[in-house]
């Protein structure tokens, strides 16, 4: 074996590191993106979970505690806001979840949701 094999030129010393670097950074950002992405979208499942169990309680018994049935159905960790409204024939819920940012200095507004179903009265025998 020649010597040139096992000799480097300087000008290429540490090139596989600089770019090891440039598409990791590439690829934790596209990570953290995707697990954004996640975020987003169940905090958005959560709000509309939250406003329909909010408006079935509210539409079926307008003395219960529609607003707490609408925070018990989502995620506790999520903290979600319930409101519950209107009159007459309908009730309408709206539930607000903050969306947790992953990527630092990144902040997303809530996700909200609203729900309406006709007030219902419970068939007496």
């Amino acid at each position: 074996m020649s010597g040139y094999a096992w000799r480097r030129r300087p000008a290429e010393t540490g090139q596989a590191a600089v770019e090891f670097v440039g598409w990791l950074t590439v690829l934790l950002i596209a990570a953290l993106a995707a697990v954004q992405l996640g975020f987003v979208a169940y905090a958005v499942q959560q709000a509309g979970t939250a406003s329909r169990a909010a408006a079935r309680v509210a539409s079926q018994d307008p003395a219960a505690d529609a607003q707490g049935a609408g925070q018990a159905a989502a995620s506790a960790w999520l903290g979600a806001d319930v409101t519950v409204g209107g009159g007459g024939d309908e009730v309408t819920a709206t539930a607000t979840v903050p969306i947790p940012s992953v990527i630092p200095l990144f902040t997303f507004p809530g996700a909200r949701r609203s729900t309406t179903m006709p007030v219902t009265t419970p068939a007496t025998d």
